[in-house]
């Protein structure tokens, strides 16, 4: 705490602290000098009744609202730094409205819903640790092996341009009342938030759009808001994550809280930290410096005489507090159901259509068709074993002439490759139906049979004496795959 140790400036003088300037003449004998007579009566003029706010039309802002009048002046200068316009005349009940109205104004559902779906990015800003993520584990480790409360400042380290930063300020008391003390920590929780969101999700390295990220998530830098709680900080800061920046996701915000917490719970040495940081960006950003001299510059100071019990209970009473997003009043749940709802229909409707143009007719309307789907597995099992082939491909000439006529007699039997199969049988779904049952008796099948093995016999045997094994052979296995309808 550099700054805390500097001797505040005094000044080094003889001249007297209070003196009277323009003292009237004192002629040498003690007596005035009279230029003109004074007239004693008071000039009469009708009473007019004045507003308060008339009387006290500047409102106050800044470090513990201790500042007003600043931006009269400067307002078309600093007209991008805030949100607000004058703020010097505008009450904080008004300012709150109307940053309520912008941020309803403001919100994108379309922006919201894609960032919700399409996650990967802030999955992958969710898994950066920033640099008081392994200062905490520390920390919480040495807890875990000693029981009593130590300081953990000395886990806290400072560089170089950090300790010129620290230098630089005036080292300089601040008279709080207890009102005005509660805002001035309701304001850095609010500080610390958007420093928290911005530190993650740039990963640490910062671009041109960290001040403007920094001073537009928070309400207390772009609209001076003042705080009655906690709960009400966090939902402020919530609304405006999903409404402003690039990254639009409420685990952005949770985890924001969160990493607060971690540096609360740390000490003023991590806030301090925090600060310095917050200030080296707005003084490098040209419309942002004024905020450092409004606020960061005197958290700077303020915070290095702070107690670290304020601290500790701070950030007990941020732990305790809860936030949903049905408490955010942008209907987040209500869009993401609509959402997720569009969502399956959708893929539902995508899912059908495939299936309605695979779907086939169940029962096939000609015995041609099942003759080529029969043709068809012949064809496949064919290159298996090619004397086979063969054998098969002279049976299925031999029987060919006979399927006509005996198809029409019995419309459940199939002659195919040499083999008698069961035509009836229908794959409906790829699963094989028995066909109903044949009119005729099942004996009624037995000359059928027999007459067409006949002639599968007398056609063989014309073919030659070397065929006529293979003939037979093929014969009394085609009469084995016989089958009656019966069976």
């Amino acid at each position: 705490m550099l700054t805390a140790l500097l001797a505040p400036r005094k000044s080094r003088t003889a001249k007297p602290l209070v003196e009277e300037i323009g003292a009237s003449e004192v002629s040498e004998g003690g007596v005035e000098a009279e230029d003109e007579e004074f007239d004693w009566e008071i000039e009469q003029v009708p009473y007019e009744e004045v507003s308060e706010s008339a009387l006290n039309p500047q409102y106050h802002y800044g470090f513990g609202n201790l500042r007003s009048g600043v931006f009269q002046r400067l307002q078309d200068e600093l007209s991008d730094v805030i949100d607000i316009k004058d703020p010097d005349f505008t009450p904080a009940p008004e300012r709150r409205q109307k940053r309520l109205d912008a941020e309803l104004a403001k919100f994108d559902p379309d922006h919201y819903l894609a960032d919700f779906f399409e996650d990967e990015a802030v999955e992958q800003i969710l898994k950066y640790n920033p640099w008081w993520t392994d200062i905490y584990s520390k920390m919480m480790a040495s807890l875990g092996k000693s029981q009593e409360q130590e300081n953990h400042a000395a886990l806290v380290s400072f560089s170089e341009e950090e300790k010129y930063q620290l230098r630089k300020f005036v080292n300089k008391s601040y008279l709080l009342d207890k009102r005005a003390l509660r805002q001035v920590y309701y304001s850095l929780i609010d500080i610390l938030l958007a420093y928290c969101y911005e530190t993650r999700v740039t990963e640490g390295e910062k671009n041109v759009e960290s001040a403007w990220n920094i001073r537009k998530l928070s309400p207390t830098l772009c609209w001076f808001e003042t705080w009655t709680n906690v709960h009400e900080i966090l939902v402020s800061f919530g609304r405006r994550v999903l409404c402003y920046p690039l990254y639009r996701h409420f685990k952005l915000v949770m985890k924001a809280y969160r990493d607060t917490i971690k540096i609360l719970q740390l000490g003023k040495s991590a806030v301090l930290k925090c600060l310095l940081d917050v200030h080296k960006i707005f003084q490098e950003n040209d419309p942002a410096y004024i905020l450092n001299d409004l606020y960061i510059s005197d958290y700077c100071v303020w915070i290095q005489k702070a107690k670290s019990s304020k601290l500790a209970t701070l950030a007990k009473t941020l732990k305790e507090v809860s936030l949903t997003k049905a408490q955010l009043g942008l209907e987040l749940e209500e869009l993401e159901a609509a959402a997720l709802l569009v969502q399956e229909e959708d893929t539902a409707s995508r899912a059908g259509r495939p299936v309605s143009r695979q779907q086939t007719p169940a029962c096939p309307p000609e015995a041609g068709d099942t003759e080529e789907s029969d043709s068809t597995t012949s064809r496949e099992t064919e290159g298996s074993d090619s004397e086979q082939g063969e054998l098969s491909g002279g049976e299925s000439e031999t029987v060919r002439s006979w399927q006509g006529p005996f198809l029409k007699e019995r419309g459940d039997l199939l002659i195919d490759d040499g083999v008698c199969r069961n035509s009836a049988v229908e794959r409906c779904g790829g699963s094989p139906r028995k066909p109903p049952a044949s009119p005729r008796a099942p004996g009624g099948s037995g000359p059928l049979i027999e007459e067409l093995g006949e002639q599968l016999n007398s056609r063989v045997q014309v073919s030659g004496p070397e065929d006529s094994a293979a003939a037979s052979h093929s014969s009394v296995q085609g009469r084995g795959d016989w089958q009656t309808p019966s069976d």
